[in-house]
């Protein structure tokens, strides 16, 4: 047996509060405590100084796009745009400085810029400069939109004909999806794997062990979910593939298929609020309609029950409030029929979960449903100047993401990013959980940490007790992060106290004040192996 014998830091556990030294023999936690104990328990260990670094369990990301992350990484990344006219520069830059191949291009945001309204196929055209005949691919932050070139619209003939296309406006739903199958059909196994390993790359320097891919047939396709499940990295992968199935023997099938762990993730009972294609009980207050339901109550019961008799977890995408209205009307068909202790023991899931009320809230919570939340989606959009006001008006956005209701209704949480579409950044998430746009929708520093790393594993079926803490016995997957301080947040909402007194026998986690920096990952480690830092 091999022995590691960290010591010298503050490491977060339940169970050792005060403790500066951590034992780790074949991957698995055995004891934690002071230095010099642990010294003379384990005189024969490697010696680890952390020299005052914080350690923490490792993070897992419950909601990504590997792949996508990975061509933002790697590619053209435009969140930083400041206006249309700077979007379109971006592009001319990218165009004269890769004057070869398609354009894939990420994260504009058109509530941001001035001009309010995205770049139209002529304008791309025009920043290729003398090539405008290029295939150009741009996707709205959201991933629920996009735009691109005349030569690539042209390069898809059927276009025209699909529900989300109307000429000279951002492509949408089924339209949408046929633009981005034909940019990646041109992309070669080499790019997309480079892609990939940039992408888990990131996630094992932001502290990250795990990861849950939510592919699906409409997003990034099969051979995506194969070839991503084929590379070897450190990060471990689980994937969600978003398709719904009408039986359990069908279930089974597409698991054993394509090699993935469950039937959810991104099976889209709507889309998203930014695009105006999440599923809306009341209009939109900028723009007419309701967005777009993909699926209704009975497709949703009907998935439900399949995965339920084939012991597969499931999920679905779901954001506006007639699209919550589906999930928890399918969710109570399956559970008549099949009883609620049978549903909730496989911990199915639903991502997103933006828009839902406390009836809703509980319910779900009886029938053992897990939320897979992105706390940055409201420090982005939130607020009563955000995008979500505009979208929705101010009385309607200022119910959204309501994480503290969810928690204290036994809702299990996890806490992710969607990354490409917010930034693969655990620790701003939990520090967006934490500070809310909306008084008293937000969690603890402890609640919103634990729904970053317990309840995302929790979220991904493992349901040991242990996996994401720093507990004897548990996997050593853990974090070292330089950071200074360490504080605990008082229990009491009414009245914020901030203390390091080692006597409170709780422990003490970075301060998370908006002003305040983050920390910084040194080393990330996954069942006792390095996967970043030396």
């Amino acid at each position: 047996m091999s022995t590691q014998l960290l010591i010298g830091g503050r490491i977060y556990s339940s169970s050792a509060p005060d403790a500066t030294a951590l034992a780790v023999t074949d991957g698995t936690i055995v004891w934690l405590g002071a230095d010099q104990v642990g010294r003379a328990l384990h005189p024969d260990a490697e010696i680890i100084d952390l020299d005052g670094a914080f350690v923490a369990p490792a993070f897992v990301e419950p909601h990504l796009h590997t792949t996508a992350l990975g061509l933002q990484l790697t590619g053209l990344n435009l969140s930083e745009a400041r206006s249309l006219a700077h979007c379109l520069e971006l592009v001319r830059n990218h165009a004269a400085a890769h004057p070869n191949g398609a354009i894939l291009g990420d994260g504009w945001d058109e509530t941001r810029w001035p001009e309010h309204r995205p770049p139209t196929p002529a304008e791309i055209d025009a920043a290729l400069g003398a090539n405008p005949g290029r295939q150009v691919y741009l996707s709205r932050v959201d991933a629920h939109s996009a735009v691109a070139s005349t030569a690539l619209l042209d390069a898809v003939p059927e276009l025209t004909g699909v529900s989300g296309y109307r000429r000279g406006e951002p492509l949408r739903a089924a339209a949408h999806h046929h633009v981005r199958a034909a940019i990646r059909a041109g992309m070669t196994r080499e790019q997309r794997d480079t892609a990939r390993r940039a992408a888990l790359d990131l996630a094992a320097a932001r502290g990250i062990v795990a990861v849950h891919e939510c592919a699906g047939p409409d997003i990034a396709g099969v051979d995506d979910v194969r070839e991503l499940l084929d590379i070897e990295h450190g990060v471990q992968v689980r994937a969600y593939w978003g398709q719904a199935v009408s039986d359990a023997e069908e279930a089974r099938a597409l698991i054993a298929d394509l090699g993935v762990h469950a039937l959810g993730g991104d099976l889209f009972v709507d889309g998203s609020i930014g695009s105006h294609t999440a599923w809306l009980r009341a209009p939109y207050a900028d723009a007419p309609g309701t967005g777009l339901g993909y699926l209704d109550a009975d497709a949703v019961a009907a998935h439900i029950r399949a995965c339920t008799e084939a012991g597969i977890q499931a999920g679905f995408h779901a954001i506006g409030d007639a699209a919550m209205d589906a999930v928890v009307a399918g969710f109570a068909r399956a559970v008549a029929d099949l009883g609620g202790p049978r549903v909730a023991a496989l911990g199915h899931r639903i991502e997103h979960a933006e828009m839902l009320d406390v009836d809703q809230i509980g319910m779900l919570a009886s029938w053992g449903v897990i939320a897979s939340v992105q706390p940055v989606f409201d420090a982005a959009w939130g607020g009563p100047d955000g995008m979500y006001a505009e979208r929705l008006g101010p009385q309607r956005a200022a119910t959204l993401n309501p994480f503290a209701a969810m928690a204290a209704a036994g809702i299990s949480l996890a806490i992710g990013s969607d990354a490409p579409v917010t930034a693969l950044d655990p620790w701003a998430a939990v520090r967006a959980a934490v500070h809310h746009r909306t008084a008293g929708h937000g969690l603890s520093p402890r609640a919103a940490f634990a729904a970053a790393t317990r309840g995302a594993w929790r979220a991904g079926g493992v349901r040991d007790g242990i996996a994401g803490t720093l507990v004897p016995g548990a996997p050593a997957s853990y974090a070292i992060w330089d950071a200074d301080e360490l504080v605990v947040a008082a229990a009491s909402d009414a009245v914020q106290r901030w203390s390091t007194d080692p006597r409170a026998r709780v422990p003490g986690l970075p301060p998370l004040d908006p002003d305040t920096p983050l920390p910084t990952c040194l080393r990330t480690v996954h069942r006792g192996v390095t996967i970043y830092g030396g």
